[in-house]
Parts: structure tokens; C-alpha cells; sequence
């Protein structure tokens, strides 16, 4: 079956802000996330593919265009089921406020019992992201043959949970994982089961260097996979320091 390429969108300005953001409007990509996406289509010059999928939020789609322009046949689509966890009343709330919420001790440790206020579970997350891929691969497979690539443009916890269903890995698990801002990660899907190719890639190691000691703020909202407020964006709200998506 095809091999699928993952990227999280550029670091965003609700990253920098150190807010939820969610499905919130008009969230943009930062300087810093420009000049990701701009290196995006010569770190995956050599990688043939064979359609791209978005997320239809904003910081997806600018995420895309650069490669998009430097590769104008590459065909577009936009599928809902890759864009943000719905987190409802969280949405385009500071992080910091919402470490104090007893519901984030159960999002950071006990993920599939989670749910948003007035948005969805993480359960339902992730089971929409799953059902996408899936059926992207079939349809990929079908139009273009099993040695097909193809490429989604996404969110964190999105691709955190894509990650642990490739790998068997229960949901509460995912915040184990980490993905940063623009980032590559790929999976090969076989008629049997997937491998992980890459996880998390950005081809650059300053990230593995000793870091200051986080700020209070920092400290005391976590990992969570809602996109976090590091420089470089974090991991997302949820886990593994996802960031403000």
C-alpha cells in the first residue's frame, strides 16, 4: 500500500501566544513558521508524490503553499477529518489558564477518557484521523499503484495519533510522542500492518540540546498536546507537547 508522509504545519502565532487554538479563525503562521514551510519543498525535493491532503485551517494551508508552488501539478485536497480536535470551550484559551483545569490531568494521563467541553473526544479524534488515512491509502493505492507517496499536512495530536495507531500503541499512550512544528514523519502501510519510517523529523538536532529551565507558566501546564508556547511551537495541547495546534 502507499507510504504516507505527515507533516505538522509551521510553528503558528497562536504558538508564540501560548494559546489553545483549536478550529479558531484566522491563525496564521509566524516568521519563524514562514521560513519552515518556504525549506519544506527542498527537504522533500527528492520524494515523488503523488497528492497532498490538508487540513483546512489556515496554518496548514500556508504550510502547503511554498511546495505547492514549486510543484503546480502536485493536486490538492482538503479533508475536515485531518484538522484540529474540536476542544470546544478550550479553544483560543492561554494554556497557562488551562493547566489549572482538572480536566487536563486526564487529557495528559488518561487521553481516551478525555473529553472537550462542547467539542469531541480524543477518542473521536482520533478515530476520524484514522478512518481518513485509511481511506486515502485505498484511494492512492487505487489511482497511482502500491509504491505510491502521498502527503497530509496536519496538527499535532492529530499526527501523535496517527503515529500510535501505526504502531499499535494505545491512545493513552500517544502523549509519549512528539512531533515538532513542520516536522516529517512517514508511515509505510503494508496489506498487514505499518511501519514507522520516520518520526518527528525536521533534520535539524539543536532541539536534542540542553534547554533552560522552563518558565513557572511552562512548568505547570506540561507536556499537553494543545499546541505548547516553546520556541519552537511545541507538540500540541495534549501531549508530548504538542502546542496550541
Amino acid at each position: 500500500m502507499a507510504t504516507l508522509i505527515l507533516v505538522r504545519h509551521g510553528r503558528s502565532t497562536a504558538n508564540t501566544a501560548g494559546l489553545l487554538a483549536g478550529w479558531t479563525p484566522g491563525v496564521a503562521l509566524d516568521e519563524r513558521g514562514a521560513e519552515q514551510a518556504a525549506a519544506l519543498p527542498g527537504r522533500l525535493a527528492a520524494v515523488p508524490l503523488a497528492a497532498a491532503v490538508s487540513s483546512p485551517l489556515q496554518r496548514c494551508r500556508e504550510t502547503l503553499a511554498p511546495l505547492l508552488a514549486a510543484r503546480p501539478q502536485l493536486e490538492l485536497h482538503t479533508d475536515d477529518r485531518i484538522g484540529e480536535c474540536h476542544y470546544g470551550d478550550w479553544s483560543n484559551r492561554k494554556l497557562s489558564e488551562l493547566s489549572d483545569e482538572p480536566l487536563m490531568k486526564i487529557v495528559q494521563q488518561h487521553p481516551s477518557a478525555a473529553a472537550f467541553p462542547g467539542g469531541e473526544s480524543m477518542r473521536a479524534m482520533q478515530a476520524r484521523a484514522v478512518d481518513a488515512v485509511r481511506e486515502w491509502n485505498a484511494r492512492i493505492e487505487e489511482e497511482h499503484g502500491s509504491d505510491a507517496v502521498f502527503l497530509m499536512c496536519s496538527h499535532g495530536d492529530i499526527i501523535k495519533s496517527l503515529v500510535a495507531d501505526a504502531l499499535g500503541m494505545h491512545l493513552d499512550l500517544f502523549q509519549r510522542i512528539h512531533v515538532d512544528p513542520c516536522s516529517v514523519t512517514a508511515v509505510r502501510y503494508t496489506p498487514t500492518r505499518p511501519f514507522l519510517l520516520r518520526l518527528g523529523d525536521t533534520g535539524d538536532f539543536g532541539s536534542l540540546a540542553p534547554r533552560p529551565a522552563p518558565a513557572p507558566d511552562a512548568a505547570a501546564t506540561g507536556t499537553a498536546d494543545f499546541e505548547s508556547a516553546t520556541e519552537d511551537g511545541g507538540n500540541g495541547v495534549v501531549g508530548g507537547g504538542a502546542g496550541a495546534a
